[in-house]
């Protein structure tokens, strides 16, 4: 038996176009900031997918760019423009920032109206009191494709692997809300194979590549694979060594194409549900 497997490019596609269709129902247009810091090659690239995705849902997109020398008070009072800027609904600052700049004061300097990211503390403590507004891209991309995949998540045993406050910890809150039976794992967790085995869904999200393993999975579960990993030899690999586990799993996302293109759908769909809570709609 090989699983299915779970193709987030498709989804994420078909939720961009739900998007655009409700964009253009409005009678303003969407607005999305993203404040790009430094030269680094892969944010670079990711911020130009940001920008085209935005720009075909009719979002109307821009990009600041800022010296990787940018001191910490100028990023900051350019994050403060972008906050008193009525026609910015969304805004986003690209990670990593050079080693200079305090990333949690960054964060926090952010209109919690306007944090498509949901880094800011205002909507990380929504989202842990049971009343979420804007949540982290890429959780909320991996319960769609739970959704659009059919997947249960009511009573179902869901290990997420990996505790960071951008995606682990925000991931076990959304399951929690979904029903699911949650345990958090990460790098000291003693019998990790055992944990992971006793899993019916299983979010992969340490940033080791192929870290789980074929043997590692229970019979029929649902692997999301988080992780993006570049080997020696230049490949995009995965937290899991997919080839293993397709035997094994019931469902898996691929790397590339899982939960990549639904972080980036996500990121729209938070700037239309911050536009339209600004203007009370």
């Amino acid at each position: 038996m090989t699983a299915r497997i779970i193709d987030g490019k498709a989804i994420a596609a078909a939720v961009r176009t739900r998007l655009a269709e409700r964009v253009a129902g409005l009678s303003f247009q969407p607005g999305l900031a993203v404040v790009l810091v430094g030269h680094d090659p892969a944010s670079a690239i990711y911020v130009r997918s940001k920008d085209r995705a935005a720009n075909a849902a009719g979002i109307a997109a821009q990009t600041i760019r800022l010296p990787a020398d940018t001191a910490e008070a100028d990023l900051i009072a350019c994050v403060t423009g972008l906050n008193n800027d009525p026609l910015v609904d969304g805004i986003l600052v690209q990670m990593p920032l050079p080693p200079h700049i305090r990333t949690q004061a960054v964060i926090a300097a952010i209109d919690p109206a306007k944090d498509v990211d949901g880094f800011h503390p205002m909507n990380v403590g929504r989202l842990a009191d049971g009343h979420p507004f804007l949540v982290p891209c890429t959780p909320l991309g991996v319960m769609r494709l739970l959704a659009e995949a059919d997947v249960s998540t009511a009573g179902a045993r869901a290990l997420v692997l990996g505790r960071s406050p951008i995606v682990g910890r925000p991931m076990a809150a959304l399951l929690l809300a979904a029903d699911a039976t949650v345990t958090v794992a990460h790098s000291r967790t003693r019998d990790l194979a055992v944990e992971c085995r006793r899993a019916e869904i299983l979010i992969a999200a340490v940033g080791r590549p192929e870290m789980v393993k074929g043997d590692w999975i229970g019979t029929d579960a649902v692997i999301i694979d988080v992780g993006i990993n570049r080997t020696a030899d230049g490949k995009l690999v995965g937290d899991v060594a997919f080839a293993e586990c397709l035997p094994h799993a019931g469902a898996i996302t691929p790397v590339p194409g899982g939960v990549g293109p639904m972080t980036i759908a996500c990121l729209l769909e938070n700037t239309v549900t911050a536009a339209l809570a600004r203007r009370s709609l």
